[in-house]
This record gives structure tokens, sequence and C-alpha cells, in this order.
């Protein structure tokens, strides 16, 4: 059985922040599957102790139309780069919904 873990002593971001850290190729999975349900991908960052405002930083533009996974990894890396101390996230919109259709946190600052 799994360890269970105090919520209280590890703060928690979106959806898939309540599972262990995901692989590489499970980010590389969920940006796919934004790609296939046609959302648009975008970049967020904010610094350690304002993650839990409401509003974080926008990496550039959304990617609109961007069918390529390996530019988005580019772009998260490349944010990473930028603000190393930073947490960054991907958001998926979705245009239909006027929604997000995922967002996870892909690197935690320190």
């Amino acid at each position: 059985m799994a360890e269970i873990q105090d919520y209280k002593s590890t703060p928690k971001f979106e959806t898939f922040s309540y599972l262990p850290e995901m692989t590489p190729d499970q980010t590389r999975a969920h940006i796919a599957y934004i790609i296939q349900q046609g959302w648009n991908p975008a970049i967020e960052h904010v610094e350690v102790d304002r993650a839990f405002n409401y509003f974080w930083y926008m990496w550039k533009l959304p990617m609109f139309g961007e069918q390529s996974v390996d530019r988005v990894l580019a772009e998260l890396e490349a944010c990473h780069r930028e603000y190393p101390s930073h947490h960054v996230r991907l958001i998926g919109y979705d245009n239909f919904t006027q929604s997000q259709g995922l967002a996870f946190v892909v690197f935690r600052g320190r």
C-alpha cells in the first residue's frame, strides 16, 4: 500500500499536483493530448511566494494552432531557463467552451 501524504505540508497546484511528479514521457503525453483535442497551449510562470495569487505571468502569447509537441516542450524549457526559481505551468485553452481544458505545473520553483 502506498504511503499516505500530508497535503498540508506540500502545496498543491492544479489537477496533477496530487500525484507523484510526472516523468518527461508523461509530460509529453499530456502535451500531445492538448494538441489532439485542438486546444491552444499556453505557458505561465510565477514566483514561488506568489503561486496562490489569481494571476500568473504569461510566457509569450498562447501557441494558437500549435501541432508540435517538441515546440511546446522547447518553450516550456525556455521559460524555465529564463525563470529557474519560478513555477512554470502549461494550460490547454479550449476555444469551444472558452475555458481551460487542462492545466498542470511542469516545473516547480525552488
